[in-house]
């Protein structure tokens, strides 16, 4: 296996290099190994979903081979075309919609919250959704795991409500009310109920991550808090 390309992108958790003409290589910073997340990229994708295409792992597991997705981040269209929230918001609702109708295999772990047999992404926001040529594609298979639908959502909700998100032009597109827009468009794809429901699971999960900054912790509890006062 020969060695990466030019840096193109990097993560909390891994970086992603140029890798010939047409592929990328992800590789953890913390050696981990890449075995799992492709064979459920390979999974989803073989159900119809839209991520990279595998091309081969390194004999080690540690180095992701996989197609090339030229194009934005949504979060990088966002910030180019802030009118856009509601409509990328609505978009990465049907994105969620569509995974969680894939059932997970008994091989993909259990997430957390309550039990379901449907696929969960468990970090699918703005950030990991690029804007291909065909449409969007879903990037960083990470945290794959079995569970509930609204596991996810109510994840991806606290992510964009409480994320630190870089980027000085996404910042003045997404924070305030903005943001506030981002997030209506995406909850008004689902059933809110189980959604909140699933709120204080997933902000347990989640602010075991070593990756979340104190701030963002905080702000995730925050809206756990106000969501349960609301739905009371």
């Amino acid at each position: 296996m020969s060695g990466p390309g030019a840096l193109i992108a990097s993560g909390r958790d891994a970086d992603v290099f140029a890798y010939g003409d047409r592929l990328v290589l992800r590789r953890s910073r913390q050696g981990r190994s890449m075995v799992a997340e492709a064979k459920v990229m390979e999974y989803a994708r073989a159900q119809g979903y839209p991520t990279p295409a595998v091309d081969h792992l390194s004999d080690d597991g540690t180095d992701l081979v996989m197609e090339r997705v030229d194009g934005p981040s949504m979060v990088e269209v966002l910030g180019r075309r802030p009118w856009t929230l509601r409509a990328n918001g609505a978009l990465l609702g049907d994105l969620h919609r569509r995974l969680h109708e894939i059932p997970a295999p008994d091989w993909v772990r259990p997430g957390p919250g309550p039990d379901g047999r449907s696929l969960l992404h468990l970090d699918l926001h703005p950030l990991n959704v690029l804007i291909g040529s065909s449409g969007p594609v879903v990037i960083d298979w990470t945290n794959a795991a079995r569970g509930a639908g609204a596991t996810d959502v109510a994840l991806t909700w606290v992510l964009m409500a409480a994320g630190e998100i870089p980027g000085n032009r996404l910042k003045a597109a997404v924070m305030g009310r903005a943001r506030g827009a981002l997030v209506g468009a995406f909850l008004g794809r689902f059933d809110l109920e189980p959604v909140r429901s699933s709120l204080r699971a997933v902000v347990e999960w989640k602010v075991t991550d070593p990756h979340m900054s104190d701030i963002e912790q905080r702000r995730m509890w925050e809206v756990a808090r106000t969501a349960g006062r609301a739905a009371g």
